[in-house]
């Protein structure tokens, strides 16, 4: 049977029906009332009564109902600030969790819930995620370093996060060194005072091209960006980082491309000038 089964109308009494599904003691009747919660969510009925019900739900190891409990979550989150604050022991939790995945959804889970009440509560789980063993969770922390200091800029420099970030510059894995190139672009053009957050030096900048060989698109448009406010140093470093950029114009992407030729043309025409 297809998904659509969850969208259609249902009798009055439709709240208190979910109500007593969710409270089921079944795990299969549990989740298909989380999907039919969020089936109504996404056409747009209000279902915000349900959230203590929704949120009893999140002690589970189905990752598939974490993630519709989750994004439940995140949209009521806003309107139901004293409710979200249930969740924080499930999140503190969760970022503790064998299964990086599921530590991986917590930390991002909890970079968009725009709640002030409860973003001091996340800081600890957080810096844990961002020392994470695990690449995928590291990388996910990273982006959400970027979204907490859009919540609260003042609260991501007094835990020292931006320091965190810069530290992930010199991650062994090239996505966590993109993601957290691409939080400090963010948070850098959300800043009033314009002060580069990326030192551009010799070793930020072999950090960054070894990375841009094995990243994602997206990741290496972000890495070619920032190398192209960069002043090399001598002409043998322009040309030496040209070479290494050059493949990029062969790339199927044409924003990776475009990327390539910024950071070509700055580097050619400070080469032309050295040579004059």
């Amino acid at each position: 049977m297809t998904d659509s089964k969850y969208f259609t109308t249902t009798k009055k009494g439709e709240i208190f029906e979910l109500k007593s599904e969710l409270n089921s003691d079944k795990k299969e009747r549990k989740r298909e009332a989380v999907k039919k919660v969020i089936a109504s969510m996404t056409v747009g009925k209000d279902v915000s009564a349900l959230f203590p019900d929704v949120i009893n739900c999140m002690q589970t190891d189905n990752l598939e109902l974490k993630k519709l409990v989750y994004l439940y979550l995140m949209n009521y989150a806003k309107s139901q600030p004293d409710m979200a604050i249930m969740a924080v022991n499930t999140f503190v939790k969760d970022c503790e969790d064998p299964n990086p995945l599921i530590r991986a959804l917590a930390v991002r889970t909890m970079g968009c819930i725009r709640v002030d009440k409860i973003t001091e509560y996340l800081c600890e789980p957080l810096r844990k995620c961002l020392k994470d063993e695990d690449p995928y969770v590291r990388k996910t922390a990273a982006v959400s370093v970027a979204k907490l200091h859009d919540i609260n800029a003042t609260l991501v420099e007094e835990q020292g996060f931006l320091d965190s970030l810069k530290e992930l510059l010199g991650d062994s894995n090239p996505m966590v060194v993109a993601n957290a190139v691409a939080a400090m672009t963010e948070i850098n053009e959300a800043s009033s005072t314009g002060k580069p957050l990326i030192e551009m030096n010799t070793a930020t900048i072999n950090k960054l091209l070894t990375a841009l060989n094995e990243c994602t698109e997206w990741g290496q448009i972000f890495i070619l960006d920032n190398l192209s406010s960069y002043n090399p140093t001598d002409d043998r470093e322009a040309q030496s980082i040209c070479e290494r950029i050059t493949p990029r114009l062969s790339h199927a992407n044409a924003a990776v491309v475009l990327s390539a030729v910024k950071v070509l043309m700055k580097y050619m025409e400070m080469m032309g000038k050295d040579t004059d």
